[in-house]
């Protein structure tokens, strides 16, 4: 049993709200690094090399950063619906900068840091949306 669901954040202020995205981002940021070496040693031990192209690199790192962000929010007791909003903040970016990286607006080498720079501003966005599930302040 979870010592504490996702709605029973105490207090109101924005200090659980905060404490959430920081959650969110280590979350990220572990399934990036665990998930990331994990496949990349699994490539090297099959002889494979990870693609050339940028686009399977972001897609992969945002499987794994939604990875360890579902796998932190279900512990914490977060409903699916909330979870895959959150996952998709991951991928949603990809759908604005292939287009950019596709017709040359953007370079190929900055594809991975503009994802990461879209990413966090759309994770507070669905925050945002689903404040009470996140302990934030009530709405007014």
């Amino acid at each position: 049993m979870r010592a504490r669901a996702a709605h029973s954040h105490h207090g109101r202020g924005w200090w659980p709200f905060f404490r959430h995205y920081l959650e969110m981002v280590a979350a990220m940021f572990v399934g990036m690094a665990v998930l990331g070496a994990a496949v990349r040693g699994g490539m090297a031990l099959a002889g494979l090399e990870f693609p050339a192209r940028p686009e399977p690199a972001v897609l992969e790192m945002a499987v794994d950063m939604s990875v360890g962000m579902i796998v932190w929010m279900r512990y914490r007791g977060h409903g699916w619906a909330g979870t895959l909003e959150m996952a998709g903040s991951m991928f949603v970016p990809a759908l604005v900068l292939f287009p950019l990286l596709w017709t040359g607006v953007i370079p190929a080498g900055s594809l991975l840091l503009l994802e990461h720079v879209v990413m966090l501003p759309l994770m507070l966005l669905v925050m945002l949306r689903r404040r009470d599930e996140y302990g934030g302040p009530a709405r007014v």
